[in-house]
């Protein structure tokens, strides 16, 4: 949901960051007015009511202004130097939903992309030390993820004491996934836990730029749900049920949501 410019932009030696990576709220909330609203409702006590009663899933936000720098093999602390804007654009739009009426938000923080089979292609690195020995996920990759997830809690913290009358609840996509990639058989995940089911690589993640899932060249296993990883950057239909099934449960949300 960041104004972000194409993986090419990334390629070039202009700075990182003169990409313009937030959008002002009042951009925000005219989205939210102009676009959003008339899609779900006429009248602005329709409006609020619906607002009243729905529950809104805010993103996920910040996965792929991640995933492009880093896949474009730009540098760990152009990634970092990012989080804050995801960040302040997470609020922003939390904050833009809660004006306009919402009252109940789930705001999920990112995966653990130290476990994408793409971003370990892109990374892969022959220095042990830097792969958690419980699951081989590349660790400086998942510390971006936590450091994100972080600042994000803090976040949604502030914006409670701003909103009291809403119910803003941090759903924990990161320690909901990461029970099967530290147990992937527990969870019915036979196959390689970070290797793609869909894709053109022969190598340890099956994971090739130049020929990417569905296209000529690729391959795709015979069972998808017995794998985590489908094409590099998302998971199975699986993985994303057992990562569902721990946030129903209130296992992985912040308050607890029923």
């Amino acid at each position: 949901m960041l104004t972000l410019r194409t993986l090419e932009d990334y390629r070039t030696d202009k700075p990182f960051l003169t990409v313009p990576p937030v959008v002002a709220p009042t951009d925000v909330s005219s989205s939210i007015s102009s676009k959003l609203k008339p899609s779900l409702c006429k009248t602005k006590p329709e409006c609020e009511q619906y607002f009243r009663k729905s529950l809104f899933l805010v993103g996920e936000i910040g996965g792929n202004d991640y995933n492009y720098p880093l896949l474009a093999f730009r540098s760990f602390k152009h990634a970092m130097d990012l989080v804050p804007f995801v960040i302040n654009k997470i609020m922003n739009v939390t904050s833009a939903l809660i004006e306009e009426g919402a009252l109940t938000l789930i705001v999920p923080g990112n995966l653990p992309i130290g476990c994408s089979a793409a971003l370990l292609e892109r990374f892969n690195d022959n220095s042990g030390w830097l792969y958690d020995p419980r699951n081989q996920c590349y660790k400086p990759l998942n510390n971006l993820a936590k450091l994100h997830n972080e600042k994000l809690k803090k976040g949604l913290a502030a914006l409670r004491k701003k909103y009291p009358y809403a119910k803003i609840i941090y759903a924990d996509y990161y320690s909901s996934a990461m029970q099967f990639f530290n147990s992937p058989t527990k969870y019915g995940f036979t196959g390689s836990i970070l290797k793609a089911c869909c894709g053109g690589g022969d190598g340890r993640y099956n994971v090739q730029p130049n020929v990417r899932c569905g296209e000529k060249g690729s391959t795709t296993c015979e069972d998808p749900s017995t794998y985590a990883n489908w094409d590099g950057i998302h998971l199975t239909e699986a993985a994303y049920r057992h990562i569902a099934t721990g946030l129903i449960s209130g296992r992985f949300t912040m308050p607890t949501y029923n």
